[in-house]
């Protein structure tokens, strides 16, 4: 057996087809067969059924798919492992973080990775905040953006968010310099979660308060803005989501003020990659 047998089995099987799959490894279909059927010889069992559309795997095939994967992903990881030790640029880094950090801290940081280390691979996945934390403990990430880290957590800190007050332009309460959260969360209530677990109810639950009329409860905080904007009630956002023309919203502080903060944090459970140091690394700087 040797490499190039290992890609054919794997490509066909992803592919379907011999003409598919010789085209994604770049050999010609004839050599692509030949090399399937020298596979075959020196294992002494059918891997692939031709079909009238295409071709299968056996039920051998598919055991031995098994093994040509994991043989090629071993392989992968001895070269990034041999390009880290002799100083390569190379690698790659899978990070995940909420919905509103890519539009706030986190895409200035990657375009910086990116100029510095333009030869490691940034995966960057996008899910809500509980699930950064579950895939970080599962290993399935290198590094994930934490809301609200602990004091004690080794998070780095990458930035903070501070909670405002969005009102309608001719809400009685939009003078005013700040709102207590007791005030504003006994208004008509436009709900956003963001894609995260710490939102208005649960900032006014930890509070000891309650929304008294929450009339819409929405995902994205654009939509809740949108809707604050056309008078259905108050809201609760990030001061970053906040959109540049205001026309129709009125903004305030609460006091006391509440943020929100962010922090990168590599797996406990995960190897930790030069390329995935690199990137902690201009975090803290």
């Amino acid at each position: 057996m040797n490499l190039t047998q290992l890609r054919s089995l794997v490509a066909v099987a992803d592919a379907g087809s011999f003409t598919a799959a010789a085209t994604s490894v770049g050999v010609t279909q004839s050599g692509m067969s030949q090399a399937l059927a020298a596979l075959e010889e020196s294992l002494g069992v059918k891997l692939l059924a031709r079909q009238r559309h295409g071709v299968e795997l056996t039920a051998f095939g598919e055991r031995a798919l098994d093994h040509a994967r994991a043989a090629l992903l071993h392989l992968e990881a001895i070269r990034k492992e041999a390009a880290e030790a002799t100083g390569e640029e190379a690698g790659s880094v899978r990070i995940a973080a909420f919905p509103s950090i890519f539009a706030t801290v986190l895409p200035p940081l990657l375009r910086r990775f990116r100029a510095l280390h333009p030869g490691i691979e940034l995966v960057v996945l996008e899910t809500d905040d509980r699930e950064v934390e579950a895939w970080l403990n599962a290993g399935a990430i290198d590094l994930g953006v934490v809301l609200n880290p602990s004091p004690d957590s080794d998070a780095v800190p990458i930035g903070q968010d501070a909670w405002v007050a969005v009102l309608p332009t001719a809400h009685r309460l939009g003078r005013r310099g700040t709102l207590s959260f007791a005030e504003l969360a006994a208004e008509p209530f436009v709900l956003a979660t963001g894609g995260c677990h710490v939102h208005a109810r649960t900032l006014a639950e930890a509070a000891g308060l309650s929304l008294a009329d929450v009339r819409m409860e929405v995902r994205d905080w654009t939509s809740a803005i949108a809707l604050v904007r056309e008078g259905v009630g108050v809201s609760l956002v990030p001061e970053s989501t906040l959109p540049e023309r205001r026309k129709g919203l009125r903004t305030t502080r609460l006091d006391p003020s509440l943020c929100r903060h962010f922090g990168l944090k590599a797996s406990p459970v995960r190897r930790r990659s030069r390329a995935a140091n690199l990137l902690i690394e201009l975090a803290r700087g």
